[in-house]
């Protein structure tokens, strides 16, 4: 692809190391921001530095948010004791989304993948145990995707945990094998939560 340009070529070049944006994508894109204001690419900038500056990991649960604590884990209404486990901030608001779960969450921050060179040090795993030992638990609910690495993560967090005699379930399949939790629709989701099921059941899958 050739340019007229260099701080064209330098602009869509760095907007095509976005995931699922293209060369073509990407000059797309940058030819939409050509055409506005420039007090809204100004604002756009703002926006992502700010973001990327200022935004925390809550040091409860480890989910995006503005302050030390976020909003779900500051909640009193919310139930401490019943801790939802997913894979990123998409699978919480996934779950926000069906209105039909009132607990808390632990957000590990990926799922154990030998191919791409995760291990379960760097996930968010060894807090949600520290959580368990302290007796501040009642139930797990395992709710990351159903796919090989997602079981394999649910089997490692639970070997973890089980001695300790906490509650453990997992959410029905209702969410098809191999499916991404945050493409669900929010009723299928939804179903999901409530009728969960104990997770030993679904080691018999494993």
């Amino acid at each position: 692809m050739e340019f007229s340009s260099k701080l064209l070529e330098k602009a869509v070049n760095e907007m095509s190391q976005l995931p699922g944006i293209g060369k073509r994508t990407a000059l797309r894109l940058v030819l939409h921001l050509l055409k506005q204001p420039s007090e809204q690419t100004q604002f756009l900038s703002q926006a992502l530095t700010s973001m990327r500056d200022e935004v925390k990991f809550c040091k409860k649960c480890h989910n995006i948010s503005d302050f030390e604590v976020c909003e779900i884990c500051a909640n009193p209404a919310r139930n401490h004791q019943l801790i939802c486990v997913v894979e990123d901030i998409r699978d919480v608001m996934a779950i926000e989304n069906t209105n039909q779960y009132k607990g808390v969450y632990h957000v590990l921050g990926g799922k154990i993948s030998p191919i791409d060179g995760v291990g379960p040090s760097q996930l968010n795993i060894t807090t949600l145990v520290n959580k368990v030992k302290e007796g501040l638990v009642e139930e797990i609910i395992f709710a990351l995707s159903s796919t090989m690495e997602g079981d394999t993560t649910n089997f490692y967090v639970f070997k973890q945990i089980k001695e300790y005699g906490v509650k453990t379930s997992t959410i029905a399949r209702g969410i098809a094998v191999g499916d991404e939790l945050e493409y669900a629709d929010e009723v299928t989701l939804g179903r999901s939560i409530l009728q969960r099921v104990p997770f030993e059941n679904s080691l018999k899958n494993i």
